[in-house]
């Protein structure tokens, strides 16, 4: 997925092409041989003098041309610089296989590199690796393969499991990112072969990295954001390495997370809402000189701090974005992530409440009735191919086929730090269909401005290996994972919660009728009604983090 590269990496989205006029080309072009006979293209930038030297290394399926821009300041703090087009992309050999030959399967054209690498008369043997999305992706991809001389990794906006965060989320296909991106790649034949692979299965192994932490050696910085398309990946990898990784992982692992969208990365200005300067405040420009400077030894970058002074992880806190006086709008510190909190339910209420008072025995049912031919439409979120970040939602909340949930006003700050889902009870009068949850912060003017979203297909029942469509009437549990954020509600606002069953083309929408998937997008879907119960006896509530440090 296209994405953008900090600090001095910035320059690669910009200057290649004049970069290489004026004679800042590679040193050495190779055609490096992968296990099975295919050659991918490779470049090889050399500081002057002597080495040997510790090696950045970009893998790329966007032409290995786009971090020349690099070259420069690499050499200068003596790094040699290799980039390479991946399997299939540009001038490599082979079939473009998406990401999944990078890793630990059959294939591993990661190692195969590294080995490469360290087996070069410059190399002295160090290899770091940086870059963001699909070059962060094919980070994790191929650290799980624990390749030679590998010590330090960068990935930013980008996941470790493409299967949950990039294809199927809750098991609903997330249509716009990997549509268009795919598309935009010329890569769409990877849709035909995912398509027939909807669940979890042998297929994704080579790309669903979280059982094979225990393997990786590496330190890492992974970078993300709030509004970002990957951000439970990039949460989900620090977390795993930092935890579950092995030696040379566990404990060196650092989390930077800003209130940022995958393009408008580092940007103040994030859908509609307009955070302060202290937004593009980055702190992780210090953590990766820090970090790469101790791993790959260089002196010349080393800005005097050892991976102990950095906290191992640093979040920024949103708040109110019209209020200056307002709690939030601040980065944040903590020794791990989640911080300590306290699960909180806040229960759905007859009426359209929202609060954490228990709700009445006889709290009945709120019910909609969605219509496939006419889905509910996107506004914002994280996403990369349409509009992302923070947006007034009640354009959609006006609709007949939403439900809405909120909070009195609040007499004082709400601070939600981590993991958010929504449970939700409910019945159904079609063997499936999909529940679509948007949090907002109803600002004291009425606007509805999204924090966070998540999917959740029914006949799911929360597995992703199969299906078991509901029957008329049968009452069940939705758990809609709305992904994690950190934000402080003001005094004077609400907090919101909407229901329904479509975020299009965010989310591909549901036919109703409990088929896998592709027959559950593909041709003419029935209504449903969908009944959300908010009894005593079947409640649905909002689990909210808050923070007890």
């Amino acid at each position: 997925m296209p994405g953008r590269n900090t600090l001095p990496l910035v320059h690669a989205l910009v200057l290649p092409v004049w970069l290489a006029a004026i004679g800042c080309g590679p040193d050495l072009t190779e055609m490096v041989e992968m296990r099975d006979g295919v050659k991918l293209a490779t470049e090889v930038h050399l500081p002057r003098g002597d080495g040997p030297w510790p090696t950045m290394l970009y893998r790329t399926p966007y032409g290995r041309e786009e971090f020349r821009g690099n070259a420069g300041w690499l050499n200068d703090v003596g790094v040699a610089m290799v980039t390479q087009d991946m399997r299939g992309r540009f001038d490599s050999e082979g079939e473009d296989r998406v990401f999944t030959t990078d890793g630990d399967g059959e294939l591993k054209d990661g190692y195969d590199t590294c080995a490469w690498v360290v087996d070069q008369e410059w190399s002295d043997g160090l290899i770091g690796t940086s870059g963001g999305s699909a070059r962060g992706i094919v980070q994790y991809m191929q650290s799980t393969a624990a390749p030679p001389g590998l010590v330090v990794i960068h990935p930013e906006v980008a996941t470790p499991n493409l299967y949950s965060d990039a294809l199927f989320q809750g098991g609903v296909r997330r249509y716009a990112l990997s549509h268009n991106w795919l598309e935009g790649q010329d890569s769409l034949h990877f849709e035909d072969e995912f398509a027939e692979h909807p669940f979890e299965d042998e297929f994704w192994d080579s790309v669903q990295t979280a059982d094979q932490v225990g393997d990786v050696r590496v330190a890492g910085l992974h970078v993300g954001g709030w509004f970002d398309i990957f951000q439970n990946g990039t949460l989900g990898g620090f977390v795993g390495y930092q935890h579950g990784g092995g030696e040379g992982a566990a404990g060196q692992q650092k989390l930077v997370i800003g209130p940022w969208s995958h393009i408008e990365w580092a940007e103040t200005r994030q859908g509609q809402l307009e955070f302060p300067d202290s937004a593009a405040e980055t702190p992780q420009d210090e953590a990766f000189e820090t970090l790469f400077a101790h791993h790959l030894g260089l002196d010349d970058l080393d800005p005097g701090l050892s991976p102990d002074d950095i906290p191992a992880v640093q979040y920024y806190l949103m708040g109110d974005v019209d209020d200056a006086d307002a709690p939030g709008n601040e980065w944040r510190s903590a020794d791990d992530w989640p911080p300590a909190a306290e699960r909180v339910a806040y229960y759905l209420q007859p009426g359209g409440g929202l609060a954490p008072d228990d709700p009445p025995a006889d709290g009945g049912t709120t019910e909609y009735v969605f219509d496939p031919s006419n889905p509910s439409p996107t506004l914002c979120g994280n996403n990369m191919t349409v509009d992302a970040g923070s947006c007034d939602q009640r354009p959609v909340e006006a609709r007949s086929d939403v439900i809405v949930f909120e909070t009195d006003e609040l007499s004082e700050p709400l601070e939600i730090v981590g993991r958010v889902r929504a449970h939700l009870v409910v019945d159904i009068d079609r063997p499936d269909a999909d529940l679509m949850v948007r949090m907002t912060d109803v600002y004291p003017d009425g606007r509805s401005m999204l924090i966070a979203d998540g999917a959740y297909r029914l006949a799911t029942r929360g597995s992703t290996t199969s299906l078991e469509p509901l029957t008329d009437g049968e009452i069940v549990e939705g758990v809609v994972d709305l992904w994690s954020t950190a934000i402080v509600i003001n005094a004077g606002h609400r907090l919101r919660i909407s229901v329904t069953s479509s975020n299009w083309p965010r989310f591909s929408v549901n036919l109703n009728n409990g088929l896998p998937y592709p027959e559950s997008v593909e041709g003419e879907g029935s209504p449903v009604t969908v009944a959300v119960h908010h009894g005593a006896a079947n409640a649905s509530y909002l689990e909210l983090p808050l923070p007890t440090e």
